[in-house]
């Protein structure tokens, strides 16, 4: 199949089934470090293509792709100096487009990672806005004079620390960075700039691609009027956006980002997709008010599709009230809209360690991930069981992680490189290739993909079967959800088109017995996956044991 006939056969099918995101698998790819094709020890596109193999075989119905556009790397690909081109590292456009025709052949859909609210200061749009206060692109940025005594405009902060406006002396003025100083927010206030980013969203959905996952989504818009946040409770400090050490946290963010201004470009993107047949999954960060703006962003069907927060990305090990009060604000906040759930991706610790889970603890959370409303993440080698990996300070290369040292290490444990067997390099390079861009963890990989494959009872093939659950039984995927917990033991009954299931999980090392109530039997699927069968209305739960019934 031409390139051409692929793009305008998986547009077609898209257009023909609109819903396909709702409750969709999403499998995130790191691409700096998912497979090295090169030698260079910087994972690649064509790395990627060459283990689309691998993520067809655990049934997600989409690929996510960090960003691989060009780039300083200064945020590695966060920080784009060209949206319309790959940087070199990773490839080349016919890369690219390699790889969404070998996707599409094996069924994968494929998201790209969109960096919209900010781009690197070596874009050239940055390039000539800094310039003077009078070119074309003078106010594609934020810009602000200082106050009389030179100071930053306002009291916002940036979420890698420290004051979010930098100073320019050609301009004489400060602008504004929500993340590094070489990361400069867009004006979203001005027309030109949210067109010249309709018309990247237009490139790429040309190009093949199914959808995308937008960047800090609440971030786009800032106050015109660049008031100064109010202070935040104590109490209600929390750092689930940020690290408990940044001040970032001391802050109640209604201005720097948000703003109901938003909407209106969101809409105008919607517009956009939406003869492609494309989706969206927004990443909101927000601490306090998370849960809320995904309901905003994702209400109707002239808004995004879906949004994920981060309750579920959080340091504490969820408990089952914990999930069943975070279902229920779902309800409340978000009733018609649509959230996208993960454990683990590549800006938080993994989750088996982030929550020092046990084997069968995991086993427990990634079925658990299944039966819950709304669609679902899965980060690289989540499905091979991998824990944080330790990373050395003079091996860092985060820069978050080195601003905030020792007390945050940032984001690198979660980075290093896939493991594909125990050889050199973990069979992410050849064993002759450069040293990788992070060291691959040793105890990685004694669970690398070639030492469970064929292995019934590895993580691997319990995530597979996990994924296959939710194929296998549709109203997982799109039905209604009523969620309650009794103690240590979540009781998720999920129902639609005339099927109800009932999913009963023991989030607890305690052995319990669970009231299951009359009529239901055991699903199909349940044995494989290590749930067990009721006895009578009883069904004993072991230590973090569950439970798949129908009726």
């Amino acid at each position: 199949m031409t390139m051409i006939s692929s793009v305008e056969a998986a547009r077609e099918a898209r257009v023909a089934n609109p819903d396909w995101w709702r409750g969709a698998v999403i499998y995130q790819v790191y691409p700096r470090s998912y497979q090295d094709s090169t030698g260079d020890g910087v994972g690649d596109l064509a790395g990627i293509t060459r283990r689309l193999g691998h993520i067809a075989s655990l049934g997600v119905d989409a690929l996510w792709i960090s960003p691989f556009f060009k780039s300083p790397m200064k945020d590695f690909g966060y920080d784009v100096s060209d949206y319309c081109d790959v940087d070199p590292m990773f490839g080349t456009l016919a890369d690219f487009d390699a790889l969404i025709v070998r996707a599409h052949e094996l069924g994968v859909k494929v998201l790209i990672d969109l960096v919209l609210s900010h781009t690197s200061d070596q874009h050239p749009w940055f390039q000539e806005s800094r310039a003077d206060r009078t070119n074309p692109k003078a106010d594609w940025y934020v810009w602000a004079d200082p106050k009389p005594d030179g100071t930053p405009p306002n009291n916002w902060l940036s979420i890698f620390g420290g004051s979010a406006w930098q100073w320019d002396g050609g301009r004489m003025q400060y602008y504004l960075h929500n993340f590094l100083t070489s990361q400069p927010d867009l004006n979203f206030h001005c027309p030109q700039v949210k067109a010249e980013l309709l018309e990247v969203a237009e490139f790429w959905l040309e190009r093949g691609v199914d959808g995308f996952r937008l960047d800090t989504i609440n971030f786009y818009t800032h106050d015109a009027e660049l008031r100064d946040n109010p202070a935040l409770d104590p109490a209600l400090r929390n750092d689930q956006t940020a690290p408990a050490v940044n001040p970032y946290n001391w802050q109640e963010h209604l201005y720097d980002k948000s703003r109901p201004e938003n909407l209106g470009f969101l809409r105008e993107l919607r517009a956009v997709m939406r003869p492609y047949g494309a989706a969206a999954v927004g990443e909101v960060g927000d601490a306090q008010r998370g849960l809320e703006i995904l309901g905003q962003y994702t209400r109707g069907d002239d808004l995004m599709h879906m949004c994920y927060a981060f309750e579920l990305l959080a340091k504490d090990l969820p408990t089952a009230q914990y999930v069943a009060d975070v279902m229920h604000r779902v309800e409340r906040v978000a009733r018609d809209g649509w959230a996208c759930w993960a454990f683990s991706n590549h800006d938080v610790p993994r989750h088996t360690s982030r929550w020092g889970l046990s084997d069968a603890a995991t086993r427990a959370y990634a079925v658990l991930m299944m039966c819950l409303r709304g669609s679902a993440c899965l980060y690289q080698g989540e499905e091979l069981g991998l824990g944080e990996a330790d990373v050395a300070y003079e091996d860092l290369q985060d820069p978050y992680g080195i601003e905030f040292w020792p007390e945050f290490k940032g984001r690198d444990g979660c980075r290093t490189p896939m493991v594909w067997d125990a050889g050199v390099h973990g069979g992410f390079s050849e064993a002759s290739a450069a040293r990788p861009w992070l060291p691959v963890a040793p105890e990685h990989l004694l669970k690398a993909v070639a030492e469970q494959e064929g292995d019934s009872a590895s993580m691997l093939a319990h995530y597979r079967r996990a994924v296959a659950l939710r194929k296998g039984y549709p109203v997982l995927a799109k039905g209604a959800q009523e969620i309650e917990a009794e103690g240590d033991v979540l009781r998720i009954t999920r129902h639609g088109e005339g099927k109800e299931m009932l999913c009963l999980f023991n989030l607890s090392e305690t052995a319990c017995t669970a009231e299951a109530g009359e009529g239901w039997a055991a699903i199909e699927k349940a044995g494989a996956l290590g749930a067990v069968a009721p006895l009578n209305r009883q069904v004993a739960l072991g230590p973090w044991g569950f439970a798949l019934l129908a009726r």
